[in-house]
């Protein structure tokens, strides 16, 4: 019979380099953004949960928001609800708002509410409107013409961009030693319902809870240089410079900018990485290693 204790041992070491980490963190905030995207792999997801059910077991308080793109857009294929896109960007009109709140309040969000249960976790599924948590208003966005090469407002129909936070409701559930699961959905002032991108929802949250860590898990590994090589460290002056000279692109720009507004309102640091490699959250908070790109105000 093989003898355990060699593996035994490296277990109790990881266990004893993890413990300072433990300590920095301990009953700190950390607002875990887990995308759509990164939802797709089912061993993932269960890593994901096992990750969260540990943060909160060692003493972290974490706060998972959720985004869902690609299970809407497959929803409303199956419902035959055609999206318009302008500049490249889904408009949300009344009949796709309710399959966006469908789908994202409910089935995602009591989803990742149960796998954290099965891992032992105590966790609370809500939105935006719950408490009158978050308000929103109506986001605008500009594209460039690809003709004139002038900038166009486009108006995304009911597309929200945070206007306000309650922590109240939060500082509740986090008293309670619940694990809040919040999705994306939230009022306006007028009573409507909207539908906010879930990386700049997150990052309202921890930037209102003045979180230790906003992490963004996406399907990529970070920020990446020209060369496709993942940077590991970034202050907020290193990102709009990156912008500005075209090494951030697409969809990685509101990231940065998600980022970057956290910061600003008192996030110490934002981390995105790949939410598909197997216990990403462990690997980025518990170890010396980090698991994306890492970004701080200076």
């Amino acid at each position: 019979m093989k003898d355990p204790l060699p593996n035994v041992h490296v277990r109790a070491e990881i266990l004893v380099q993890a413990l300072p980490h433990m300590q920095r963190y301990d009953q700190e905030i950390v607002v875990i953004k887990y995308g759509g995207h990164a939802m797709g792999d089912r061993a993932a997801a269960e890593d994901f949960a096992e990750d969260i059910v540990l943060l909160e077991q060692s003493g972290l308080k974490p706060v998972v928001v959720h985004g869902g793109g690609p299970q809407i857009g497959r929803m409303l294929g199956r419902l035959g609800i055609e999206s318009e896109f302008k500049g490249g960007l889904r408009v949300t009109d009344e009949a796709t708002v309710e399959v966006v709140e469908m789908v994202l309040a409910g089935s995602i969000n009591k989803q990742i509410v149960g796998w954290i249960s099965a891992e032992g976790g105590r966790a609370i599924g809500l939105c935006g409107k719950d408490g009158n948590m978050v308000r929103a208003k109506r986001a605008l966005r500009t594209v460039m013409d690809p003709e004139s090469q002038t900038e166009a407002v486009v108006d995304l129909g009911l597309v929200g961009e945070p206007e306000h936070v309650e922590r109240g409701v939060l500082d509740a559930v986090l008293k309670a030693e619940l694990i809040p699961v919040l999705a994306p959905v939230a009022f306006g002032a007028d009573g409507q319902t909207y539908n906010v991108n879930a990386d700049t929802f997150a990052g309202a949250i921890a930037g209102s809870l003045r979180a230790k860590r906003l992490l963004l898990l996406t399907d990529v590994p970070g920020v990446l240089d020209k060369e496709g090589k993942l940077i590991q460290e970034l202050s907020v002056e290193d990102c709009r410079r990156l912008v500005a000279d075209g090494t951030i692109t697409g969809g990685m720009i509101p990231k940065i900018e998600t980022c970057i507004y956290a910061i600003e309102q008192g996030v110490e640091a934002v981390v995105i990485l790949d939410g598909k490699v197997g216990h990403a959250v462990l690997l980025e908070l518990f170890t010396d290693y980090g698991a994306g790109t890492l970004i701080r105000r200076a």
